[in-house]
């Protein structure tokens, strides 16, 4: 899988869940083949997309886009 396909099926699992997701969450619905995001990768999404990772319960963080309430 290369970047973009991956930063695709990112955005729109966080598009269409705009709570957002946990990892696990995210990887199932996404169907990512990685046990773990690559932190490069990670970085670029945060970077070019607005992704932010969060707190979310216990040691899991929550993934969602930054984007205005409008969208």
């Amino acid at each position: 899988m290369r970047y973009a396909e991956f930063r695709d099926s990112i955005v729109e699992a966080l598009r269409a869940n705009p709570r957002g997701l946990n990892w696990k969450d995210l990887k199932a619905q996404a169907h990512l083949p990685y046990s773990r995001p690559c932190p490069e990768w990670t970085k670029r999404l945060e970077r070019e997309n607005g992704l932010l990772r969060q707190g979310g319960a216990g040691r899991a963080k929550l993934w969602r886009l930054d984007v205005p309430d409008s969208q």
